[in-house]
């Protein structure tokens, strides 16, 4: 079963409380989506370290309900 973009949202911003999130629907199937997250926590973290914090927050659904996401993640300038 798919995923909407609003519940994708809601598991990032209750994850990494304060973060801006904004979710694409890359084919229009609900299971290939974008992601662009500004978040405060991410500063001097990696790249690899904020996306495993995005993946974290998804509470395993990356791989089953959630096919694919696209991930452009950073922090606040």
């Amino acid at each position: 079963m798919a995923m909407h973009a609003e519940e994708i949202e809601n598991l990032i911003k209750e994850g990494l409380p304060g973060a801006k999130v904004h979710i694409e629907d890359l084919r229009g199937d609900g299971d290939h989506y974008a992601a662009h997250v500004v978040y405060d926590g991410f500063k001097g973290l990696s790249r690899v370290q904020q996306h495993q914090l995005v993946y974290k927050s998804l509470k395993g659904r990356m791989g089953g309900e959630l096919h694919a996401l696209a991930l452009q993640t950073s922090a606040p300038e």
